[in-house]
């Protein structure tokens, strides 16, 4: 017998034979820069950002009265929902399922996060108004890190792919943490309240072994409008809605969060991700000479993802092997290992988000944000490809 199918089924099945493949996504996403760099610079300009940031004529809510709201508010709690499923799954039945698996992965990632902030507070962190961009560059981009890692096709070892989504998963739990807890402001309790009263909702579903999705959907949209008025970003509810989702496999070794995540995933990196990539990689360089490309804000940020990144997680990589603490990737070389450690300087879409955090009541230095992570996300692109393509193959992954 099959598993049920999903309403969103045919939506991701058309996603996925447009772009399929991981390579596919990179691309799609590289397209999407490009394309938002053109239409912020050109005859198009204009209608680019009156069609992202000019007020709705209608909203069904207030507080999201612009297109790049409800895509950063609304869409983008979609992304960290898929996200969420993805860590669940990994933490129960996967590469974080145990701590001996769950050692490695988690020190990268955690030092991947902390010498990225560390170079930027280092390059801008004096400068008036600047300090609150240290996360910016703290982030990993799965689907650009991955689409470029799937360009290389079995020059990169499964165990190279395998290690960098589990360190960037790792990743994007530090991510949504930080959103939470560093980009939160004017907590409203009463909304807080119901927003726990949902949560707690959802929890019961699960206890109760509830197996349908629609009740998790409608019980999360109700936690996703009450965190939007709370003062914490709205995309945290997305995420706490996906650990409530049940993971636990029926007869047929099938489950909600599979079904869920199976659905949902393509639609994430093949419409949401490129939609948000859009809306807000175009940056005017008409209005930005020289002082403002070079300023610490752009350089810090860019630095932090090309420099910090490699440092931090090939550094944990090197210390936990030379002290026994873990094994690194078995299958991998030191030259692969530095080229994935470039692949997640690549901070495309989770560093854009977190610029439009960190500086709200600063058109300017948000542009100036995404100029340091576009520059710190391609020098970590091709010089990650550079190095991949060129390692030496092991004898045991060379085609035969």
């Amino acid at each position: 017998m099959t598993a049920r199918r999903h309403p969103f089924s045919p939506l991701a099945t058309l996603a996925t034979r447009l772009f399929g493949g991981e390579a596919g996504a990179g691309i799609l996403l590289i397209v999407v820069a490009i394309a938002a760099m053109i239409a912020a610079n050109s005859p198009l300009a204009h209608g680019y950002h009156a069609l992202f940031h000019g007020t709705l004529p209608w909203t069904p809510l207030p507080k999201l009265n612009t297109l790049h709201l409800w895509i950063n508010d609304a869409l983008m709690a979609m992304f960290f929902f898929v996200v969420g499923l993805e860590i669940k799954r990994e933490v129960i039945d996967g590469e974080l399922s145990s701590p001996a698996r769950r050692r490695l992965p988690v020190l990268a990632a955690a030092a991947g996060m902390a010498v990225p902030a560390l170079v930027y507070l280092l390059v801008a962190g004096d400068a008036p108004g600047l300090a609150n961009g240290w996360a910016i560059p703290a982030a990993t981009d799965i689907a650009f890190a991955l689409g470029v890692l799937g360009l290389l096709g079995k020059r990169a070892p499964a165990s190279l792919r395998l290690f960098l989504l589990t360190v960037a998963i790792v990743d994007d739990l530090g991510a949504v943490a930080i959103i939470a807890f560093f980009y939160t402001a004017g907590l409203k309790l009463v909304w807080l309240g119901l927003a726990g009263a949902a949560l707690a909702g959802l929890i019961a579903l699960n206890r109760a072994g509830v197996t349908r999705g629609w009740p998790y959907m409608l019980v999360g949209g109700l936690l996703w409008y009450a965190v939007l008025h709370s003062g914490v970003h709205a995309t945290v509810a997305g995420v706490l809605a996906a650990l409530c989702v049940p993971m636990k496999l029926d007869a047929r070794g099938d489950s909600l969060l599979l079904r869920m995540e199976h659905a949902l995933a393509p639609i994430s990196a093949y419409f949401i991700v490129p939609l948000f990539g859009f809306a807000n990689a175009g940056v005017a360089l008409a209005g930005l000479g020289m002082d403002e490309m070079l300023a610490p804000l752009p350089i810090g940020v860019a630095l932090g993802l090309f420099v910090g990144k490699q440092v931090g997680i090939l550094g944990a990589i090197m210390l936990a092997d030379r002290t026994g603490l873990a094994q690194r990737p078995e299958g991998a070389s030191w030259q692969q290992l530095w080229g994935m450690a470039l692949l997640c300087g690549i901070g495309f879409t989770m560093s854009l988000f977190i610029g439009q955090l960190a500086f709200p009541a600063s058109p300017l230095l948000v542009e100036e944000a995404k100029l340091g992570v576009l520059a710190g996300s391609l020098l970590s692109a091709l010089l990650g490809y550079v190095v991949l393509r060129t390692a030496p193959q092991p004898v045991g992954q060379r085609a035969g």
